[in-house]
């Protein structure tokens, strides 16, 4: 998962950080969202919210520092999959996982 959320970044179709994703959503722009695994109760509230009420798939990742160190990034609560193809891809792989 962490592998094609790296691609999705260095492709420019990923958006890393809890108001990114939130915005994301806002505007219909997401088409998956993966919270990190101990992503906080305040995060999981607003950025689950809103990808519920949209439709949009919702997967647990890594702990925010492995996801963020997968990114090149300090620890990531949340990541937001703008391409449509990459968000199939990873819907997919964790349903394998």
């Amino acid at each position: 998962m962490t592998r094609l959320l790296g691609l999705g970044l260095r492709a420019g179709s990923v958006i890393v950080g809890v108001s990114g994703v939130r915005a994301g959503l806002q505007r219909g722009g997401v088409h998956c969202v993966v919270l990190a695994a101990d992503a906080s109760v305040r995060t999981r509230d607003k950025v689950e919210r809103l990808a519920l009420a949209r439709g949009i798939p919702l997967l647990r990742g890594p702990m925010a520092e492995q996801l963020g160190a997968h990114l090149g990034r300090p620890p990531v609560q949340a990541v937001g999959v703008e391409d449509g193809a990459l968000a199939r891809g990873l819907v997919v792989a964790f349903l394998e996982e």
